[in-house]
């Protein structure tokens, strides 16, 4: 049997996918296969998580294991979606600090990408991450937590030093939100004023198909006890409120979104774009990612703007957001504050492969890196300089991976290409 990825585009080489019992059983698993990945969720677009030897499914792994209300952490299992968690988390006093746009993915897969809500004063959801315990290619097992030598070139590992079984991430007293929608933000206001739109809410996204220049929905989400901000505003640098809900492709049922019009709502029920139980975003689609340094939202997206043409035949919408700076060596976000330039495409892999070495060109000045997971052409020489501590977390593969069991053509592209 042959796996795909979750929008159909790559299929992987594992032919075989095995369910682990337990730790001491995926233990036995490392140490007996020559090359083994974990399946996850399978909502990346490349290669990323690809292997020529065994699929694990940790689908099973997906409970919750201990809150620990004195030091304000959860402790989960590696195969939990954080739409899962947060099922589990809603039936306590706590919550998690943000979302990604989908409550699909899983948690250890996202904090292994780095992948990203909204909301300038939000972290990604690896920031959140307080302990990772993992299986080594040797089947040891390791914990690591915030505050340990290795702890920041462990959290973004890109599932290249092993298979991880736990997370501890840190939680927050729960809280209510709401969600205004408003339309069409002119592209200028982003000169003067994009610090201002962007804190306008706890989590901001401006949706566009960057034909025009104005971006025709703006999705804000609001913390009650943020104060008057959660009562909506009549006029949003520009934009009007929404008369009724919205999805962020035109012409799109708003059904499978979450609540709008300023309709509370606790904070798993808000964040996310898309609800649990509806198929997320356009369906069979592709994805890809460029983030950068904040301060160059506007020249960026005038860049982009100039791309109209290109852009039209295959672009569904595109997403800018903003994610506060991290210390987490793989990460995009590292020591930036940053923002987040989103494509999602028409499921036509030629026609965005001619698109894409276009729009990096155009947003290169701005020293754009790619999402880990999404679709990019940029060079691997050119990705690799783009992160200082490249060289230190090889040395991490070297020692928990030195035969890449773990490893695969991304891997030994983009991260360590002398195993080529």
């Amino acid at each position: 049997m042959r796996y795909q990825n979750w929008a159909g585009n790559f299929t992987y080489g594992a032919t075989e996918m095995i369910n682990p019992e337990s730790v001491e059983h995926l233990q036995r698993l490392v140490k007996e296969h020559r090359k083994i990945k974990v399946s996850g969720s399978g909502h990346t677009f490349n290669s990323i998580t690809d292997t020529d030897g065994i699929f694990v499914s940790l689908r099973h792994w997906n409970r919750m294991l201990e809150l620990n209300e004195e030091r304000g952490t959860v402790t989960v299992e590696g195969g939990i979606t954080y739409g899962e968690l947060c099922v589990e988390l809603s039936r306590t006093d706590y919550a998690l600090h943000n979302l990604a746009s989908l409550p699909h993915i899983t948690v250890a897969g996202a904090a292994a990408t780095a992948t990203h809500g909204s909301g300038s004063r939000n972290g990604s959801l690896a920031a959140a991450v307080e302990a990772v315990e993992l299986v080594d290619a040797n089947g040891e097992l390791h914990t690591f937590s915030r505050g340990d030598a290795e702890f920041a070139g462990v959290v973004v590992n890109l599932g290249a030093l092993g298979i991880v079984t736990k997370l501890t991430l840190k939680v927050v007293p729960a809280y209510s939100v709401r969600q205004f929608v408003y339309e069409n933000l002119p592209l200028s206001q982003l000169e003067a004023n994009a610090a201002g739109i962007f804190a306008g809410a706890y989590s901001v996204s401006l949706f566009t198909d960057w034909q025009q220049p104005r971006f025709h929905q703006v999705w804000t989400k609001c913390r009650e006890e943020d104060g008057a901000s959660y009562a909506g505003h009549a006029d949003y640098y520009g934009a009007r409120p929404a008369a009724a809900p919205l999805h962020p492709l035109p012409n799109m049922q708003a059904e499978n979104c979450t609540e709008q019009l300023g309709r509370p709502g606790m904070w798993h029920e808000r964040l996310a774009h898309f609800r649990m139980e509806f198929t997320p975003s356009a369906g069979k689609e592709l994805q890809s990612e460029y983030l950068m340094s904040r301060e160059h939202v506007y020249q960026a997206a005038l860049a982009v703007h100039r791309l109209r043409e290109h852009l039209a035949p295959i672009l569904f919408v595109g997403e800018v957001r903003t994610i506060d700076a991290d210390d987490l060596w793989l990460s995009p976000f590292r020591d930036q504050p940053s923002v987040a330039f989103h494509f999602t495409w028409r499921d036509d892999w030629q026609a965005v492969e001619r698109v894409l070495p276009l729009l990096e060109e155009a947003l290169a000045p701005f020293n754009a890196r790619p999402h880990w997971g999404k679709l990019f052409t940029v060079p691997a020489d050119a990705l690799r300089g783009q992160f200082d501590k490249l060289p230190e977390f090889r040395k991490l593969i070297d020692k928990y991976d030195p035969d890449g069991k773990f490893s695969n053509e991304f891997l030994d592209t983009y991260i360590r290409p002398a195993r080529k």
